[in-house]
């Protein structure tokens, strides 16, 4: 496809794939399909810079949001009153005025609080926003259009979902089918935040009897009859297994187009938070001033929060450092640390995952580096001197080389000296053990009597390294991901004796997740076989 040279649309309007072979595309394609043709993850052709950002200091949440995605949006595919709603909608649920609100944890440690939405989970921000804006589209597709059974689709999908469009034909209403494998919170998120959407269906697996009985009744207690909840018999690598043969059946191919997606939607939805928590530090420290510089932690796996904060960097928002907080499954820590990025090797000399205390960050890969990977790629090949289209298209030549790399033999790199300069550049890297984790949750609940998950300890230990490390004055905002509550076997462990700890006094069990062992469960039990799992998709849809 070739790229619309429209004189009246931004570069950051259009979208490329970091494998090299399509540019062009729009918004709506990028949401709708998820990943490129060509296997690449999609990303704006150039990141835009946002020159009046100073003058945002005093927009509310949904304010901010709309400014900074209308740099990447085009009006023309969503008018500015449209886009307002979706940003609108997408937050009015969270159970904070504030939406992200920013606490101090100690001197220059401030923690953004990112579990005030539906699911008490970080997100939350993204899933809201992603399943508005698909409501939004098929909306637009199917006016005026009544549904009728047959048709045929498109099955889109990453590691953890997949997302099938179905186009019906004759009287033909556009349909989305949504099938994700789940540990919990991603599950959960993606149910609240496509719960009651016409035309879009949603099917979550996960392991049966091995999620948190928290995270199992968010899933499980939805009462939307476009939701369906199937508890799979075997483990979280089976439900994943079921999702890649869904992809590579060769009946499924005939009948549906079927591709990678990783939505590009959910990074821009949490760009937001790093313009929004550098104003309210403005607000609440006398001592910082727009301007000055600030260090974001991002306790991260699969690299989407954090990179969104290198957008806000290269936007313009003043940021010295964004720290990568990695638990003990530490590919980041270790391509930081040596320019390698190899698959961790667990027991006898084979590939896997470590199980911990932070479960959301147990990756054996983290998919959204490549994204991260292009843009230093394409930052190396400007130094030939040539023109920019060259450097997009060894940029993405040195990624396709990179992941066929990493595919065939497990591990890429190292990387060339200026690739990873550049990398240090803007982040740096820390690993947190799980004994590590459990100290950082008491040490704080001494000092400050806060309550962390283990995900946002993680972030918080290396909070407290980089300030060791830094000037006394530079301030850090490390991100909350969760709210204790859904993790409230490691947070006892940490806390048991602790001086005025209890359960009961504290906030760790709000009352919107204390009844949910009350609700009535809806739960299809299916064997580990992806084609039964197809079946019930099947059967669900076309009634």
């Amino acid at each position: 496809m070739a790229p619309d040279d429209t004189a009246d649309e931004n570069a950051s309007y259009r979208y490329l794939s970091t494998r090299g072979q399509d540019s062009g595309f729009s918004f709506e394609e990028v949401v709708l399909n998820s990943v490129a043709p060509d296997g690449g993850l999609y990303i704006p052709e150039e990141i835009p810079r946002a020159t009046a950002w100073e003058s945002w200091g005093d927009l509310s949440f949904p304010e901010l949001a709309f400014e900074i995605m209308s740099l990447y949006i085009s009006p023309s595919e969503i008018p500015p009153a449209d886009l307002k709603d979706i940003i609108a909608r997408s937050y009015s649920s969270f159970r904070s005025p504030e939406v992200t609100p920013l606490v101090q944890l100690k001197e220059n440690h401030y923690l953004l609080e990112l579990f005030h939405g539906p699911t008490f989970a970080s997100k939350d921000i993204a899933s809201q926003f992603l399943g508005n804006l698909l409501e939004y589209f098929l909306v637009k597709k199917n006016k005026g259009k009544t549904s009728i059974a047959g048709g045929h689709g498109t099955l889109y999908g990453h590691r953890d979902s997949l997302i099938l469009y179905d186009e019906f034909f004759l009287a033909d209403r556009h349909r989305l089918t949504f099938v994700g494998a789940t540990k919990g919170d991603a599950g959960s998120a993606a149910v609240h935040g496509l719960r009651g959407k016409r035309d879009i269906s949603v099917f979550v697996m996960f392991p049966q009897a091995q999620i948190s009985p928290v995270q199992e009744a968010q899933i499980t207690t939805v009462p939307d009859e476009n939701v369906c909840s199937l508890a799979v018999a075997g483990t979280f690598d089976d439900c994943q297994n079921i999702l890649r043969r869904l992809q590579a059946d060769r009946q499924a191919n005939e009948d549906f187009d079927l591709v990678s997606s990783r939505n590009w939607a959910q990074i821009l939805a949490q760009i937001v938070l790093y313009f929004y928590s550098y104003f309210s530090l403005v607000k609440k420290s006398a001592s910082f001033k727009t301007g000055d510089k600030v260090r974001f932690v991002i306790p991260t796996g699969k690299f989407g929060s954090i990179l969104a904060g290198y957008f806000a960097l290269h936007m313009g928002l003043p940021v010295d450092k964004l720290v990568i907080a990695t638990n003990e499954n530490d590919i980041l820590d270790r391509f930081w640390k040596t320019g390698r990025y190899e698959k961790q090797r667990v027991g006898r000399g084979g590939h896997g995952v470590k199980k911990t205390l932070s479960p959301a960050m147990d990756i054996l890969t983290s998919y959204n580096f490549e994204r991260l990977l292009w843009f230093l790629a394409c930052e190396f090949a400007s130094s030939a001197g040539m023109d920019h289209l060259w450097n997009q298209n060894q940029a993405s030549q040195e990624v396709y080389q990179w992941f066929q790399d990493l595919d065939k033999k497990g591990v890429f790199g190292p990387v060339y000296r200026d690739v990873i300069r550049s990398a240090r550049r803007d982040f740096e890297s820390e690993r947190v053990t799980d004994q590590q984790t459990i100290e950082t949750i008491k040490a704080v609940y001494r000092k400050s009597g806060y309550v962390l998950d283990p995900h946002s300890a993680v972030g918080a230990a290396a909070t407290q390294r980089s300030m060791n490390r830094t000037h006394a004055n530079t301030p850090h905002i490390s991100f909350s991901t969760a709210h204790p509550a859904k993790f409230s076997e490691t947070v006892i462990r940490a806390l048991h004796g602790e001086d005025g700890f209890s359960i009961v006094e504290t906030s760790l069990t709000p009352a919107e997740l204390a009844d949910l062992d009350k609700r009535e469960k809806k739960i299809t039990v299916v064997n580990n076989d992806w084609q039964k799992v197809r079946e019930i998709i099947n059967a669900r849809n076309s009634n």
